[in-house]
């Protein structure tokens, strides 16, 4: 064994220890209330969590944890104190499992809210029906409370999108009630303790994928901010075995219970020219609601959305930039949404965000809500412009609801540089004047000159 290998088992060895040493074992879950919301796409999981030490010590950080299998599909955690305060989590991650580490202000006893959204849990099962069946879906979870602390009593609850169960795992003590399913309370339940359950039910909620989301903002500091939306959805669900039957579509209204005719998008309540058209031109088979706090966009594709079938369009409008962008001196910040809500329990793939500043903004500054990927800045020409524009680019992946929150990107510009499109137009057109009138009064005859040199000779 050389030198590096040994370097590299004792740093392996000593993170190992530090994360054993940052388990305090001492340390319980006294009682544990799990929620499972498996009722759309999603999978919802909330904790109530009441902390009890051993030695009646103060309970600095706690650390909640995930198995492999769930890491790779939660979403987003977000944790909570008993007073609704927001607590900030430290994730770290290894080859078995995910922990996010929170601390604790200092109290006995103390109640933790954490609430972890998972995307893609849910397995249609069979993956292909035929354009008339139900669609059922798997999912696999686990009875017992994953927790690297010893858990004395908790029990879960399990809220399906129907009452039409096939099958689940009977784990005593455990019960279905309409559209519930109940597991414990179990007692005593040592750190790291799992016990698979699989729960098979109808579930005809729209299954649908945004795969990829491109949203551009463009800021005009002449009162506009103009945003535009290229989309692209699958519907994730089961696929569709067998050909499709209009006829039978709109003769049964039962026909495709599984099937996506129209969903719900969200827009600011100011949004204004209001835009839904795909390669093929306009949608016409849209509605739009002005509602006291948003505009509501009816949208439906111009064909329904069977398993496996995609839609591709763009959606566009316009805010009044005094909503949404701040000015102190030659400072400006632009607050606005990282994404809208598209339609009820998305989920987005990959998220593309471009914001186009207005020529000549200089010391850009991005904060965002959650950790983003970064691209490299460009430029963006249009009319009138000499130098570009900035333009501002961020990736996110795997969002969901939870996601939509506000960044903030901070620029510095100067208002003299607001004359410089006005002054273009000026000088152009007087160019333009200026050829004109040098354009009139050149001669360029031949007429005049030959009628000169007759009478000359004469």
């Amino acid at each position: 064994m050389n030198f590096k290998s040994s370097i590299t088992i004792f740093l392996v060895f000593l993170i190992s220890l530090t994360s054993c040493n940052s388990i305090d074992q001492e340390v319980e879950n006294k009682n544990v209330d799990r929620t499972i919301d498996i009722t759309s796409q999603l999978v919802k999981i909330t904790y109530k969590i009441t902390l009890e030490h051993k030695s009646k010590k103060p309970i600095t950080n706690y650390v909640f944890v995930l198995p492999i299998n769930e890491c790779n599909k939660v979403s987003i955690v977000t944790a909570r104190d008993a007073a609704k305060k927001e607590l900030k989590l430290t994730t770290s991650k290894n080859s078995e499992e995910c922990a996010y580490t929170m601390t604790l202000s200092a109290g006995s006893n103390p109640v933790i809210y954490v609430e972890a959204v998972f995307s893609k849990a849910l397995e249609p099962y069979p993956v292909a029906i035929p354009q008339s069946e139900r669609q059922l879906v798997r999912y696999f979870g686990s009875a017992y409370f994953y927790s690297p602390y010893k858990t004395l009593s908790q029990k879960t609850t399990i809220h399906l999108a129907s009452k039409s169960v096939e099958s689940y795992t009977q784990l005593k003590p455990s019960s279905q009630n309409d559209a519930q399913i109940f597991y414990g309370p179990y007692e005593n339940i040592a750190p790291n303790t799992k016990h698979e359950i699989v729960v098979h039910y109808e579930n005809n909620t729209p299954f649908m994928t945004i795969t990829r989301l491109e949203r551009t903002i463009e800021i005009s500091l002449w009162g506009n901010v103009a945003v535009e939306e290229t989309i692209d959805i699958i519907h994730s669900g089961a696929l569709l075995k067998g050909s499709f039957s209009r006829y039978d579509y709109q003769k049964d209204s039962r026909s495709g219970p599984a099937s996506v005719k129209s969903y719900k998008t969200i827009l600011p309540a100011s949004a204004t020219g209001v835009y839904y058209r795909d390669i093929n031109g306009n949608i016409s088979t849209s509605a739009m609601r002005i509602l006291k706090d948003s505009v509501e966009l009816d949208l439906r594709p111009r064909f329904p959305l069977f398993g496996g079938w995609r839609t591709h369009y763009t959606v566009g409008y316009n805010v009044p930039s005094f909503e949404y962008l701040f000015q102190s001196g030659d400072n400006y910040m632009l607050k606005m949404r990282v994404l809208d809500h598209v339609f009820d329990d998305m989920i987005v793939d990959e998220l593309i965000t471009k914001v186009i500043l207005p020529e000549g903004s200089k010391n850009i500054k991005l904060v965002t809500p959650y950790t983003v990927e970064r691209k490299p800045d460009s430029l963006h020409f249009t009319y009138l412009d000499i130098t570009g524009r900035p333009v501002i680019t961020f990736r996110k992946t795997n969002l969901v609801e939870n996601h939509i929150n506000d960044f903030n990107l901070k620029f510095n510009f100067s208002r003299i540089m607001m004359l410089q499109e006005p002054l273009l137009v000026v000088v152009f057109f007087y160019l333009i004047f200026l050829f004109v009138i040098i354009w009139t009064r050149l001669d360029f005859s031949i007429i005049k000159e030959r009628e000169s040199q007759h009478l000359h000779k004469d």
